[in-house]
């Protein structure tokens, strides 16, 4: 599949990117290439072979839910860089 420049501008319109007009023609031959090779996994013969649903063969490990103290904010904000008596400081970012 062969991606025009002008598709590269919509693609990059809609991840708000700016691209000037010598990387829209790289990036139209990088992604043509791209989806060339997809199309080509598309005509591998997987007949016999079990689908899977990710990479790795791994079942939820759940633990039972204990309720437990809590150790207190001396213990929670011991490593907070600030603290203002039971809180934690935070710089101002919203003015």
């Amino acid at each position: 599949m062969k991606i025009s420049k002008d598709e590269v501008e919509k693609i990059a319109h809609l991840a708000r990117l700016e691209i000037d007009d010598s990387e829209k023609e790289k990036m139209a031959g990088q992604l043509s290439n791209i989806l060339q090779y997809i199309d080509k996994l598309g005509n591998v013969d997987v007949d016999g072979v079990k689908s899977f649903s990710g990479a790795a063969f791994m079942n939820n490990v759940l633990r039972q839910d204990v309720l437990e103290p809590s150790p207190g904010p001396d213990v929670t904000l011991a490593n907070a860089p600030c603290r203002d008596g039971d809180f934690y400081t935070v710089p101002t970012i919203v003015k």
